[in-house]
C-alpha cells in the first residue's frame, strides 16, 4: 500500500525527520505512531500526505483522495448550525445520505446537529470531524491526536466507537497519540520515533516481547516494594511504578506468589505500550552513546 524509504525532511538546518530503513504500511494493518514531543510525528504524516518538502521515497499505490486525515487542530464557521457545516464540506443532504445519517447516530450525533461549532464541547467537535473523515471510506486514514486535550471518559468512549468502526473493515489506520491505553485496544502495530528516527517498527506483540519479556508485573514505587524486588530484574518504567519483567511462566508465577504474600497490589500486563516504548527508547539512547564512545576511541 505505501513505502517509505531514505526519507529526509529539514526545517532549515533541522533535521526533523530521517528514516534510513524501509517502512512499509500494509491493508488493514492498524499503526499507533508514538514518540516524545518534537519526535516527528506529525511531520511524517505530513510528508506521507505532501504537505512538506522531503528528499527520498514515498510510493503507493493511493490517490491523493484515497488519504483521509484527521488533523490535531481544526476549524469551522462558527455562525452555522453544525448540520450545514457537514452538508456544505461534503456537498450533500443529511436526509438523503443514509451512510451520513448512520455516522451521526453511531456516534449519538443527533442532538449536535442544530448547535453551533462554537457551543461545541471538546469532545462533540472531534467526533464532528471524525464523522467527515470516516465517510471518505478511505484505503489509509490517518488520526492526529485524535482525542488531545479530552477527558479520560470521553477519549474512552471515543476510540471504542472508532475500533468498534473499523473492525470488519480492511482500512489502513495510523493514528498518532500520546496515551498509550487508546492505542492498546486499537492498534496491532507500532511505530517509535524519537528525534526524527525510527527506534522500532513492528507488531505491538514482538516489540513487547523484544524490549520487556513475556509478560511486565507494575508495582508501586516506594521503599518497601523497592527493598522486595531489588534482585529481581527490573525494567524503565515511570518513576511511580517499579515494573519487573517476567520472561517465563514460571518467573511470572513466583513474582505474583511473593507480591499476593506480601498483600501488595500489582498490575500484570503482556501489552503495556507505555513501559516498552520506555525501554525501547532507552535502548536507543543507549546505543547512541556506545557508537558516540566509540567514535571517540577511533579518533
Amino acid at each position: 500500500m505505501l513505502i517509505i524509504n531514505n526519507v529526509q525532511v529539514k526545517y532549515g538546518s533541522q533535521l526533523a525527520l530521517s528514516i534510513n530503513e524501509p517502512i512499509a504500511f500494509k491493508a488493514g494493518d492498524r499503526i499507533g505512531i508514538i514518540g516524545s514531543n518534537g519526535a516527528g510525528k506529525s511531520t511524517l504524516v505530513k510528508t506521507i500526505l505532501g504537505l512538506t518538502n522531503y528528499q527520498g521515497s514515498i510510493i503507493t499505490d493511493l490517490k491523493p483522495e484515497e488519504i483521509a486525515v484527521h488533523m490535531q487542530h481544526n476549524h469551522y464557521a462558527n455562525t452555522m448550525a453544525v448540520k450545514h457545516i457537514m452538508e456544505t464540506v461534503l456537498n450533500t443532504s443529511i436526509k438523503k445520505n443514509k451512510k451520513l445519517h448512520e455516522l451521526i447516530k453511531f456516534f449519538d450525533f443527533e442532538e449536535c446537529l442544530n448547535k453551533k461549532y462554537s457551543s461545541l464541547s471538546g469532545g462533540q467537535k472531534q467526533r464532528l470531524t471524525i464523522i467527515l473523515v470516516l465517510i471518505q471510506d478511505s484505503p489509509l486514514v490517518f488520526f492526529d491526536e485524535v482525542t488531545s486535550g479530552l477527558d479520560f471518559e470521553t477519549r474512552q468512549k471515543l476510540m471504542s466507537k472508532l475500533s468498534e468502526w473499523y473492525r470488519d473493515k480492511n482500512s489502513t489506520l495510523c493514528v498518532v497519540s500520546h496515551y498509550y491505553e487508546e492505542l492498546e485496544q486499537l492498534v496491532n502495530k507500532i511505530l517509535i520515533l524519537e528525534e526524527g528516527k525510527v527506534v522500532d517498527f513492528g507488531s505491538k506483540d514482538e516489540l513487547f516481547r523484544n524490549y520487556c519479556g513475556k509478560t511486565v508485573i507494575t508495582i508501586e514505587n516506594n521503599q518497601r516494594n523497592a527493598e522486595l524486588t531489588k534482585k529481581l530484574l527490573k525494567l524503565k518504567a515511570p518513576n511511580h511504578l517499579i515494573a519487573l519483567s517476567c520472561q517465563t511462566n514460571e518467573l511470572e508465577k513466583e513474582i505474583t506468589e511473593l507480591l499476593i504474600k506480601e498483600d501488595i497490589n500489582f498490575k500484570r500486563s503482556n501489552n503495556d505500550i507505555e513501559i516498552m516504548s520506555i525501554n525501547a527508547k532507552a535502548r536507543y539512547f543507549d546505543q547512541k552513546a556506545g557508537g558516540r564512545k566509540n567514535e571517540e576511541k577511533t579518533a
